[in-house]
């Protein structure tokens, strides 16, 4: 299933950009206030990356960035979660999300479930090895893949739909 859609690139000059992290940074704010209400539903979820890879994917890297870098910061800031401690690797994943879906959206001119699995794999092997080396622990590291399948499912298969049906223009 690959489909074409009108995929964006927006720069830091422009106030869409701007407009569109805002909207994304808002999501990636209620999304995990929801998902913390079921327990270990941060885990399971991993609802800070969901608006990430969608903002990314479908306007480009800098909207990505924008949403990577300040809603960790904003949720730690307003609700203590992320804790602080895990706010780097979480800062980590979501660049290399931001950086990484921007990037195969550009080159691809598409979307699919394919190509958005190559996106979600790419950040949290990514993610996981800097977070090995950070903890100094792989099974620490590499937890997002003994709890984090549904939410990894939810961003590839949400992620489509969302940017295929709900995101037309």
């Amino acid at each position: 299933m690959t489909t074409a859609v009108n995929l964006y690139s927006y720069d830091f000059a422009q106030k869409k950009t701007y407009l569109f992290a805002a909207l994304f940074i808002l999501g990636n704010i209620v999304v995990p206030q929801l998902c913390h209400l079921i327990p270990g539903g941060g885990l399971m979820f991993l609802p800070i990356y969901f608006f990430t890879l969608i903002g990314a994917y479908k306007y480009g890297w800098k909207v990505g960035l924008l949403t990577a870098v300040l809603s960790p910061l904003v949720n730690s800031a307003l609700f203590g979660m992320p804790a602080a401690p895990a706010l780097v690797p979480i800062l980590f994943k979501g660049v290399v999300l931001a950086l990484s879906a921007g990037w195969i959206a550009s080159r691809s001119n598409k979307v699919s479930i394919l190509l958005l699995a190559a996106v979600v794999l790419l950040y949290q092997v990514t993610g996981s090895l800097f977070e090995a080396a950070l903890e100094g622990s792989l099974a620490a590291g590499f937890s997002d893949f003994t709890h984090g399948i549904p939410g990894m499912l939810i961003q590839v298969f949400g992620g489509y739909l969302f940017i295929r049906y709900l995101l037309k223009k």
